[in-house]
């Protein structure tokens, strides 16, 4: 770029090249055009080599006017066809043949104009007489082009059909899986030569194997319906006494170094059938997912309680020190689930506000996991603790957005004691063997 023109990367404007058209007609320079566009000089060649239009000369029968001496000419018979008797006509008006290939005093008129800068015939003031080839720079036909070029560079598919396919045999396989596009992305981000937005217009497009229909997302949610009447919040009840999410954030407040757990439960087809309790750490978003047999307080302060002898009353007291849940019913008994058997205390159970989800929002985004797997609606009767664990271990072997590329299980061998996932029956899957169907657990 010309150092003594301070330039900027936008792209030219219809104004800017309305400016240059009539700059070129005055015949100024490119050097003065970009000046004032603070353009460099050769932004500016470059834009009216491209944009300019050509005009074809005159046709074969007169050629003749591309010759020096075109007007002032009298030559006849210059071809000596013998079929025609002698012409008397003057070579220059004749249509039957091209006579500059056979007139000894043809003298080339020659232009370098459109050649060398400007590269138009915009300021030449024998435009019009001119019997060469012109080259001209309109605006008008210069956006035009631009605007074309513009539409049909973002078309279609960037990729050799090489190419596709490649990508095609990496990414409709883990899709069939069940696997998120953002876990597929964190996996295989160097192997993958298109951004995000540009594989979910190959999937619109159907250029893959996998459709839409099989991304996790992509077709799920439906218009959200307005309430017409707002709920009403009740919220005086003994079991919330002290344990508010207002005294929650007070709680945290002043012990900021504590790890918070998120729990909650998601339910199968039958209400009073199976369900999956489940446990997530704030800290690394690692899910903990447990086989309840019924959805009751009893059946929660069992696991519990399970869970606490499984661990040990060190490990559980270190990871589990505050647990955060909603206001279910299965969850009102929070005087058995702080404390053990005997009455020591070994964590503190803080409720959300009702109807407020997001204030474990965590949480509720890993549900959405476990119903790629276990569909909702779908009775978890045939279901065993080994495989929810499988599904736990899939789950947590997913890369997040959230997490920049990692997994849960990698931030919880960071973050959390090794033998958690030991202890709770998770293994830590291989990127590519990550599968989130219904098929990862069916019999």
């Amino acid at each position: 770029m010309s150092e003594s023109i301070r330039g900027n990367h936008s792209h030219l404007l219809l104004s800017d090249r309305i400016y240059i058209e009539q700059e070129l007609n005055q015949g100024s320079t490119f050097y003065s055009i970009a000046k004032v566009l603070h353009k460099d000089p050769t932004t500016i060649s470059k834009e009216v080599k491209r944009s300019r239009s050509i005009e074809s000369p005159y046709q074969w029968w007169d050629k003749c006017r591309l010759c020096w001496d075109y007007k002032t000419c009298r030559e006849r018979d210059v071809c000596g066809d013998n079929k025609y008797r002698k012409c008397n006509k003057a070579c220059r008006y004749c249509y039957r043949m091209d006579p500059t290939k056979y007139c000894k005093y043809f003298i080339p008129y020659v232009c370098y104009k459109p050649t060398k800068a400007p590269f138009v015939c915009n300021s030449c003031d024998h435009y019009r007489d001119c019997p060469l080839e012109k080259a001209y720079y309109s605006a008008t036909a210069a956006q035009e082009k631009y605007e074309k070029k513009l539409v049909n560079s973002r078309k279609g598919i960037n990729l050799t059909p090489e190419e596709l396919q490649q990508l095609n045999d990496l990414v409709s396989p883990l899709v069939l899986n069940g696997q998120p596009l953002s876990h597929i992305f964190a996996v295989h981000a160097d192997e993958i030569p298109v951004c995000r937005r540009t594989l979910y217009n190959y999937f619109d497009q159907r250029v893959f194997q996998a459709r839409n229909i099989d991304l996790p997302r992509r077709v799920r949610y439906k218009k959200r319906k307005k309430r017409s009447e707002p709920r009403v919040k009740n919220i005086e009840q003994v079991y919330r006494n002290k344990r508010t999410y207002k005294d929650f954030e007070f709680f945290m407040e002043h012990h900021p170094d504590l790890d918070v757990v998120e729990m909650d439960t998601v339910k199968g087809g039958q209400a009073s059938g199976k369900c999956l309790l489940t446990l997530l750490f704030r800290s690394c978003s690692f899910m903990l997912v447990i086989l309840l047999p019924r959805c009751t307080q009893e059946c929660v302060v069992n696991a519990i309680n399970e869970l606490y002898s499984t661990l040990g009353p060190r490990l559980f007291k270190k990871y589990f020190p505050v647990i955060l849940t909603d206001n279910g019913s299965e969850f009102k008994n929070p005087w058995d689930i702080e404390k053990t058997e005997d009455g020591k205390q070994r964590t503190y159970v803080f409720y959300c506000d009702p109807y407020v989800s997001n204030q474990k929002a965590r949480l509720e985004k890993n549900h959405e996991y476990i119903r790629y797997v276990i569909p909702k609606g779908r009775s978890m009767h045939k279901y065993t603790q080994e495989d929810i664990n499988l599904m736990a271990s899939h789950i947590n072997s997913t890369a997040r957005d959230s997490l920049n590329g990692a997994t849960p299980f990698d931030l919880a061998e960071l973050l959390l004691d090794k033998r958690i996932p030991a202890l709770t029956g998770q293994q830590k899957v291989s990127p590519d063997s990550v599968m989130l169907k219904p098929a990862l657990i069916n019999k």
